[in-house]
């Protein structure tokens, strides 16, 4: 493998070479017109800034919209446009939401591994899959399912968290909670177990590399925006287009694999009218339109919802931990909340793990006004979706005055939004929960400055189930545990890809809270 890499990269570098120096001449002769004109927004260099930036893309991006709220990168032939004006994102996203699209460009990045799915298309096929989605996420049913859910997934999490703690091991945080996340949205999205699928005899194995090649596929996707030369790899079957390929494959064999066991547990039950997961109402579709709703559509959905319900909870809840470990305070704080909510009237703690589960209802989880607040403050710092953008589909003028054309793309930079002292004040780098609260009660913000869940039309259906999953498994696991870094002289960088994952990992110990120690181990 590392000899077909390196045979790759000089195979592709004098093509990089000469495209590189062909690219910075055209587009200088190509927008050299519109480079300072005051109907455009500034220019800040090429789109060739983002190759030499990659590794801290978003912090450079932040550093550069502290100096201009809307800037632009020049492209062959065209320029895209990246933003923090949350007057720009409010009229993008809602205002004027029917001239802007996903675009050709965005499409042809996303389809070998989106598909059809709800997260690459618009018109139709977005109205389409929008509507059954939101049908089935406003379904009580659905609800106190993955509830359920949600509260077997985090008993296990803390059994295994508990093991690894009596025995003084360090936790890789980051891939445990992504295992129990991916078991959540498989079956809540899908009413499938993954040791029901048939699957090799070690679904672990087969689990994991699943969520390497999902992990992998996404961010060889999303090296397309700054790689030139993506098609010709593509043709050739080199470096990062050949490993998207192999990782497809993966991707595509479990998926439908997915898709297989829950036709067979339908079969077996032909009479079932409750439905409570996601998959099964689409399925429901599939039979009024076979021709529309085909195995490889519903496949590109089953992905859609895979990467949302798994990314959304498991990449927040380990940033979330990151910063309780980095703010022993807030830590202790969030703890008590949790221990406070989760007692008895007598105020003796629970026996175990599940007896602490069995008190939580929506009643329990409304009262935890800090920890929302403390999730949300990680969510503004540290957003699922770092960037995210739309394409115009025709001439348009944003609110700031300035020209957009047709076809050009204007990104909102989520990452950067959470540190701009014009939105969030002069402690907007800071970690602080209380931003959110008034007297102990949390208050929301405008959706055009917390993009975190998206705006508009749509804006994300599943906020309310991703906050329920981060909260369950928050309350199970500080009601026991207090998590320090392994190394605390080290600090976490992300790694850049369509959604904010920890690069190499989150490593922590779980100290036992004291008083939970005797009956944690008699549960186990």
């Amino acid at each position: 493998m590392g000899i077909l890499t390196i045979i790759s990269f000089f195979i592709a570098l004098p093509f990089f070479f000469v495209f590189f120096i062909l690219s910075v001449f055209v587009i200088k002769i190509l927008s050299g017109k519109s480079i300072n004109d005051p109907k455009y927004a500034p220019v800040k260099g090429t789109i060739f800034d983002q190759i030499f930036y990659f590794d801290h893309l978003y912090d450079y991006q932040t550093q550069v919209a502290k100096k201009l709220r809307t800037y632009r990168l020049l492209d062959l032939g065209r320029s895209e446009l990246y933003t923090t004006d949350t007057r720009i994102v409010e009229h993008i996203l809602k205002t004027n939401f029917e001239h802007y699209g996903k675009g050709k460009y965005t499409h042809e990045i996303f389809s070998d591994l989106f598909g059809e799915g709800i997260f690459a298309v618009d018109g139709d096929k977005w109205r389409q899959q929008r509507k059954l989605a939101s049908y089935e996420f406003s379904a009580k049913v659905l609800r106190d399912f993955s509830c359920s859910v949600f509260k077997r997934n985090a008993s296990k999490l803390v059994t295994a968290v508990s093991e690894l703690s009596m025995s003084g091991q360090v936790i890789e945080f980051q891939d445990m909670l992504m295992k129990y996340t991916m078991e959540s949205i498989i079956k809540v999205g899908f009413g499938v177990d993954l040791n029901c699928m048939s699957l090799s005899s070690n679904e672990d194995d087969e689990g994991s590399t699943f969520l390497k090649a999902f992990d992998d596929a996404t961010q060889s996707l999303y090296f397309r925006y700054i790689d030139p030369l993506w098609k010709l790899k593509r043709v050739l079957n080199l470096g990062s287009e050949a490993s998207l390929k192999r990782n497809i494959k993966v991707i595509d064999n479990f998926i439908y694999d997915v898709l297989r066991t829950k036709k067979k547990q339908l079969a077996l039950n032909p009479d079932r009218n409750v439905k409570e997961d996601i998959l099964s109402r689409f399925l429901a579709e599939k039979e009024k339109n076979p021709e529309t709703m085909s195995d490889k559509y519903l496949r590109d959905i089953i992905f859609s919802f895979m990467i949302a319900g798994k990314d959304t909870t498991a990449n927040t809840l380990c940033w979330f931990f990151y910063m309780l470990c980095k703010n022993p305070l807030i830590q202790e704080k969030v703890a008590q909340e949790v221990i406070d909510c989760t007692c008895s009237g007598s105020g003796e703690n629970h026996a175990n793990t599940n007896d602490i589960l069995a008190t939580i209802t929506d009643e329990t989880l409304q009262k935890m006004q800090y920890l929302h607040a403390a999730l949300t403050e990680t969510l503004r710092l540290y957003p699922v979706t770092p960037m995210n953008g739309r394409c115009a589909m025709e001439d348009d003028i944003l609110p700031d005055g300035h020209i957009i054309k047709k076809g050009e793309e204007i990104s909102y930079l989520a990452y950067a939004m959470g540190r701009m002292r014009y939105i969030w004040g002069e402690d907007a780098e800071i970690f602080r929960p209380e931003r959110w609260l008034k007297n102990g009660v949390f208050q929301p913000e405008s959706p055009f400055k917390f993009i975190s869940f998206h705006a508009g039309p749509r804006i994300c259906l599943g906020k309310e189930f991703a906050y329920r999953q981060m909260k369950i498994f928050t309350i199970a696991l500080l009601h026991f545990f207090h998590f320090k870094l392994a190394d605390e002289s080290k600090d976490a960088i992300y790694k850049v890809t369509f959604t904010l994952h920890m690069k190499g990992g989150l490593h922590l110990r779980a100290i036992p809270r004291t008083t939970q120690t005797n009956s944690r181990q008699e549960q186990l």
